[in-house]
């Protein structure tokens, strides 16, 4: 890519814009107002205007939401992944229905997989700007599928969806031609023959910040002077390189996501991924620089306690990721695909690992290289 292309690529959160009415919920007063964002694909926005950030499709789509405390997200139900990655407050995390609500708390750091094929909502009940990010797997979602009582509440306020998806507000105007086909929801059976995910089954697929299990030989890198990343899984296999991980949530997404810990004013050396890859910044200063075809593109970002910076990292660019301030960064990284990742490093980071008694064995695992020489004789 050119250096014009990269710049298309960095998300600062304060360009982000939202609509209010992505969902037909937009209609109801108990849901209302809510700020839906689009940083990486259109997500499963209804509403034709919703704008997004960039819409190269990504294997995974990354989304946000914001709305007042005490309101609501209601009733609905995905047929891909939807990860909620709490950044600000506290989120009440509900799930079932089938025959009542289960829920669970997350907060500040808090990442939870919610499982395909049930219903889920969620509600604010933190303060009034809490912000969740939302990982979708796929670029293909199959949409989203509204509760009855979302569909029923949205029409007795006077906006309609139709079989294709169209929102119709007659509050606005807006005709309701006598032969349109409304969309109909899953019947009372239907949804009380969902799968049900109990409470403590359901707990497996939250991973509270305070639990993370970090590696601090996570990447080759991680043993050099000046460097020292560390990285802890939540889901899928990401590019954590020690020998030990295993991720919280294991089942395919079509996307991995890991958080990753760079020191004061430390750095990950120089390297690619055949993956497409998002950083999102959750605190500190960091500067990524990336080797476009026509010079060295470098961006920074900042995350802060209410603004997070983003960049999508295209695939098969070299590029490294420096800590400019004086306290640890952390970042979530999102990157498409169920398998392993592969690094590939910079040959002068190999070297100086080698010059420091480490290599990478046969499997891609960080180990110590005179076993890793011995066993190559």
């Amino acid at each position: 890519m050119k250096l014009s292309d990269l710049t298309q690529r960095f998300i600062p959160f304060s360009s982000l814009r939202y609509t209010t009415e992505a969902f037909i919920d937009y209609a109801i007063e108990a849901c209302s107002p809510k700020y839906n964002y689009a940083l990486i694909g259109p997500g499963v926005s209804q509403n034709p205007n919703q704008p997004i950030s960039l819409r190269e499709p990504h294997g995974f789509q990354l989304g946000g939401v914001s709305m007042p405390h005490g309101k609501t997200n209601p009733p609905h139900m995905h047929f891909t992944c939807e990860v909620f990655m709490c950044f600000r407050g506290d989120w009440r995390i509900m799930w079932g229905f089938n025959p009542e609500e289960k829920h669970t708390v997350i907060t500040e750091g808090d990442i939870v997989s919610v499982p395909t094929w049930i219903y889920r909502a969620f509600r604010n009940v933190g303060v009034d700007d809490g912000f969740l990010f939302s990982g979708l797997g796929r670029d293909d979602t199959g949409g989203i599928l509204w509760g009855p009582w979302t569909i029923e509440q949205a029409r007795q306020a006077g906006v309609y969806l139709t079989e294709d998806y169209r929102m119709i507000d007659t509050r606005r105007g807006d005709a309701l031609p006598k032969d349109v086909r409304l969309l109909q929801p899953m019947s009372d059976a239907e949804i009380a023959a969902l799968e049900d995910w109990d409470a403590d089954r359901m707990s497996e697929r939250v991973v509270r910040f305070a639990d993370l299990r970090w590696s601090h030989e996570a990447l080759l890198d991680s043993v050099l002077p000046g460097h020292g990343a560390s990285m802890a899984p939540v889901v899928g296999l990401g590019q954590n390189q020690s020998r030990g991980v295993i991720p919280p949530v294991a089942n395919a997404h079509g996307m991995s996501i890991e958080w990753l810990r760079i020191p004061p004013k430390g750095q990950v050396g120089l390297h690619r991924l055949g993956r497409q890859q998002a950083l999102v910044l959750k605190r500190g200063q960091l500067r990524l620089s990336i080797q476009a075809d026509d010079g060295l593109y470098t961006q920074d970002l900042q995350g802060t306690p209410t603004a997070w910076d983003s960049y999508a990292i295209p695939a098969d660019h070299w590029h490294s990721l420096h800590n400019l301030g004086d306290q640890e960064a952390l970042v979530l990284l999102l990157t498409s695909g169920d398998e392993k990742k592969s690094i590939e490093w910079a040959s002068e980071i190999v070297q100086a690992a080698a010059d420091r008694g480490w290599a990478m064995d046969a499997n891609g695992c960080v180990a110590p290289k005179h076993f890793v020489d011995r066993a190559q004789r």
